[in-house]
């Protein structure tokens, strides 16, 4: 078997010319100077450095060779390659860097403009409405009180005389927190803990870390299992006031309402108590006021209907009374020499007939069209 003849020499590769291999890097370099911007120079690097430009295919070409001619081709292709990626790199950081100066420039901000641009956002109105009442009671003496929305059912439900077969603690009123018991299986109804149903817990609260006498008032959050439409949702905001001292009547908790009225509606404005029950409340009732808009003219003329009462002429605002002593009792409170009152309403209510809100839910779907018009009172 005769050896390979080493010394055959085939006719020259074209593209392999040391002549092409300079003029297509010239064309490349001139190509690359003249890149305008970096899109030009993708166009110029796809051209010339790309897998169809002229020197990848003189490197393909090198397989062709013979053995003793493949170094010398190779050297010579991958240096003009290098060369043409070099002036590559350096275009594109010259073009980089005059991009970001042009930047600087056209999209400068002049911080020392006058300020012309309108709020983007706006104020909730519950949050406005909330902060109004508490307002009117902190400068009667009342302290604003806050709690935890995730509560333990003792602070929700029995220290305020809700027993265990109240149909409140079911789970067609309320959310309870699922828990685990100590074997690992879930516990629903069990887990003794519940989002809220009422911002009552913060009284017990206030009770439990405050010396006596105790004036303070409850906003928040609070839930319960309704389903959302136009007149309920299952998380509405609920203001409660709650006073406790020596020698307090009906005639206290009475005044008390009337001084909310007049500064939340105007001078004026009556209010009626009419008997109802509350487990926490002994005794209990039902707070109205006179209508604001008609101020009970409309009753008994049906030419000139109220649409705010009905024509009712009064308003239920809320729940009230004079504390339970049980519920006393149950804070460590000696109900022989302390008494007290308290009041809630439901601060969604109140915006919806103050100000003819029809759709509590146009409160909770975060259109500012909806918050725009009640402007930015704070």
């Amino acid at each position: 078997m005769s050896a390979p003849n080493k010394s055959y020499d085939p006719v020259e590769v074209e593209a392999l010319k040391p002549e092409e291999i300079d003029r297509a890097v010239q064309e490349a370099l001139g190509a690359i100077a003249a890149a305008g911007d970096l899109e030009a120079l993708r166009e110029v690097k796809a051209a010339h450095a790309g897998d169809r430009s002229p020197l990848a295919l003189a490197n393909r070409e090198i397989g062709a060779l013979p053995p003793h001619a493949k170094a010398e081709a190779g050297k010579r292709v991958g240096q003009a390659r290098g060369a043409v990626n070099k002036a590559l790199k350096a275009r594109q950081e010259e073009l980089e860097r005059e991009r970001d100066e042009r930047v600087l420039v056209e999209e400068a901000v002049d911080v020392t403009l006058p300020y012309d641009r309108a709020p983007r956002g706006a104020r909730h109105p519950l949050t406005t409405l909330s902060e109004r009442v508490e307002d009117i009671f902190v400068a009667m003496g009342y302290e604003v009180a806050e709690g935890p929305e995730v509560e333990t059912e003792w602070f929700n439900f029995d220290a305020l005389n809700l027993g265990p077969d109240h149909p409140a603690r079911t789970m067609q009123d309320t959310f309870f927190v699922q828990g685990r018991h100590a074997d690992g299986s879930a516990a629903g109804e069990d887990s003794g803990v519940v989002l809220r149903t009422h911002t009552s817990p913060v009284q017990i609260r206030s009770l439990l870390d405050r010396e006596l006498p105790v004036y303070v008032i409850c906003p928040g959050r609070v839930y319960r299992t309704d389903e959302l439409d136009a007149t309920h949702t299952p998380v509405f905001t609920q203001v409660e006031l709650l006073a406790i001292d020596e020698g307090l009547t009906m005639a206290d908790l009475k005044g008390t309402l009337d001084h909310m009225v007049a500064s939340l509606f105007g001078e004026g404005l009556g209010t009626r108590l009419r008997p109802s029950y509350f487990p926490f409340t002994e005794p209990s009732a039902e707070m109205d006021m006179v209508c604001f808009v008609c101020r009970g003219a409309s009753v008994g003329d049906p030419e000139h209907p109220c649409r705010t009462c009905g024509s009712e002429g009064w308003i239920e605002l809320g729940g009230c009374g004079m504390v339970n002593p049980r519920v006393l009792t149950a804070c460590g409170v000696d109900p022989e020499r302390y008494s007290g009152f308290a009041f809630g309403f439901g601060i969604e209510r109140m915006l919806m007939f103050r100000h003819n809100v029809e759709d509590m839910r146009d409160m909770v779907e975060g259109d500012v069209r909806f918050a725009l018009p009640f402007g930015m009172e704070i």
